[in-house]
Order: C-alpha cells, then structure tokens, then sequence
C-alpha cells in the first residue's frame, strides 16, 4: 500500500492529547510560575522564650568576638616574638602567630555566626516576590525602597532588641582595634635613632682590628685606623644595626695642615675622628691618599677632604663627613667628647 493510500485520520496522535489511543498530551505553559512556598513559623515566631533563647545565643557571640579582640591586642602585647611552643598536632610553632591567629578568627567567627544565627531565627523570613524594574528607577520604586528598607529594620527587631543591637555595635567597633594594632608590625618607629649613635661623652676609642683602647702615640701621622665605640661588641643583637651609623676613621694629621677651624678645635694634637659612613649611599669610605689627606669611597668615588672639614670635592655625595669630638682620659686613652652633632649616612637630608 502506498502512502498516498493511507488515510490522514488513522494512526496518528490527537492533537487534542488523547490519551487512550496513544496521544501525547500538550500543557498550556510549560513553564507556568508555580508560586511561593506556603510559609511555614520558625518556633521563635511562635514562642517568646525561644525568641528570647536565640536573642542571648546571638548577644553572646558577640561578646565573645569582643573578648576575642581584647585578647588579640593582649596577645600582642605580651607574647614575646621569638617564643616558641609545641601545639599539637601542628608541633613546634610560633606563640605569637599562633595566638594572633587563634584571636582574630574567633572574633570575625563570632560575628559572622552571630548576625547569621540572628538572620535564621530572629529577622522575618517572609519570602516577597518582587517585579524587576529598570536601572534608572522612578520616584515612585525609590521610595518604595526606603519603605522596604524602614520595614526591615522594623521586621529585624533591631530596634527592640537593645541587647543584640549594643553587643553587635561593640563587636564591629572592636574588631578594627586588631587592624591598628598590626600597623604596629609596619616597622618600628624611628623616633631619633637617624639621628642617633652610641657615640657619648667618655666611651673610649676601640681598634676595630685589636679591640683594644687607642692611644694617641698609637696612631701615626699619615696612618688611617678604624674604630668603634666602647660596649659595641661584635656578635651582638644590636652590633650590626649600631656600627652601621657608629663606625668612624681616625687620621693624624699635622696640626698646621688642618684648614677648618672647628676640625681642630675637635680634634687632639692632629687627630682627627670622622664618620666612615659615606654621606651618597652609605657605603664604607677605605681608602686614604697621605699627601692630599683625601678620603675616597670607592662605590661612586665620592672623594671629602679630611684636612678642610671632611668636605665634598668630587662625586655625587650631598653633604661632608660628620666629625666626632674627641680628647684624651685620664689614663690617656683617646675618648669621645659626645655624640655626632650631625645626622650620621646617606641621604638623611632628603628624608627629613
């Protein structure tokens, strides 16, 4: 039989959905809005104490977080930053960072358990279709957000609940104590420590080489010798911070060669005592031409003549060689007569 034999009516499905002969059934809108779930009261809705159960739980993690961050600060302050302890099972680890860490998760926990707990049990969890509207909303949609937003901070309680309302606010007003106390870690201030040394009136003139006290017949004329101040002692905590503005050269120089009036008067029987810190990048000046009394640096050749007030005659360094008074002890030891008048290395001037 052909296909043009078959009959148009048989063996095919119903365009009404017949379900007895094998139709398929069409819906009217396949993707019809099915609507907002019934919905159902929390026991809070229902029930003041447990209402009043959630209110203390949420007022407590907030509290918590507070005593976390006071405990934080606290940490900081008092936990020394080279203890180490055993903590299982992460074994051997730093106090500090430990604690640090421990204290400031509990306190951001705390509040983000706290307003989420506050939210599930407490806030109104009425869910409200809403129509989309354009970007540039009208009046009318502003001001229907502002109402929306009055009756969700009325629906939140916030207003009558004092407890949650005051511990939240103390929570989020401590929690950025913890940020200012890490602004600590920054680096220390540097108060007067640039323009600082150990250099006092009285501490002795020390060898670097002999660590022994220098005399003045110990030093000859023409001779460069490198010093450090008494109590500096290598190997210390402190020594390499301290010799890096403390290191200072000495020269013997004949007195009638010196130009510069204050050198002399700073110096003893011709000698004379300088910062070995070059004033350009800080480099450490060694090198000593007798005939012309000029120290050079031999990073970018910085030259100062130490026989005129350790001034700049030739290279990029800004300013001249800060001076060291100096005298003799009664037991003839060369001694310090103070502190460099100066600011000691380099750039210090255009770092204020």
């Amino acid at each position: 039989m052909s296909s043009q034999e078959i009959p148009e009516d048989k063996h095919l499905p119903s365009e009404q959905g017949d379900a007895h002969h094998g139709g398929v059934a069409v819906a009217d809108d396949p993707f019809a809005d099915p609507g907002l779930p019934v919905h159902k009261p929390r026991i809070q809705d229902i029930d003041d104490r447990a209402a009043k159960r959630s209110e203390r739980t949420v007022a407590m993690l907030f509290t918590v977080s507070m005593l976390a961050t006071i405990a934080f600060i606290a940490a900081y302050v008092a936990i020394p930053v080279d203890k180490i302890v055993y903590i299982f099972p992460l074994g051997k680890v730093s106090a500090l960072n430990f604690a640090l860490g421990l204290t400031l998760g509990t306190a951001l926990f705390c509040i983000g358990a706290g307003a989420v707990h506050w939210a599930r049990t407490l806030m109104s969890d009425v869910e409200v279709a809403d129509d989309r509207h354009p970007i540039a909303a009208p009046a009318e949609v502003k001001a229907k957000v502002m109402s929306d937003f009055a009756a969700g901070a009325e629906e939140s309680a916030i207003g009558r609940r004092p407890l949650i309302r005051n511990t939240l606010l103390g929570a989020l007003a401590m929690v950025p104590l913890s940020g200012l106390v890490l602004l600590r870690d920054l680096g220390p201030l540097p108060e007067e420590k640039l323009r600082k040394t150990v250099w006092a009136k009285g501490k002795l003139l020390i060898n670097q080489n002999t660590g022994e006290p220098l005399r003045p017949e110990d030093v000859q004329v023409g001779s460069l010798t490198f010093v450090q101040p008494e109590g500096l002692e290598e190997g210390s905590h402190e020594f390499l911070t301290e010799i890096a503005k403390a290191a200072v050269m000495i020269v013997r120089i004949q007195p009638e060669d010196i130009k510069d009036k204050r050198e002399l008067e700073w110096s003893h029987d011709g000698i004379v005592a300088y910062s070995k810190i070059c004033t350009h990048v800080g480099c450490p000046i060694s090198l000593y031409e007798q005939q012309t009394h000029h120290v050079l640096c031999p990073c970018h050749q910085s030259t100062f003549d130490l026989s005129d007030g350790a001034r700049v005659i030739f290279g990029p360094a800004g300013h001249a060689l800060p001076q060291l008074r100096i005298g003799v002890n009664g037991e003839g030891f060369l001694e310090a007569l103070g502190d460099f008048e100066e600011p000691v290395g380099p750039a210090f001037w255009e770092r204020g």
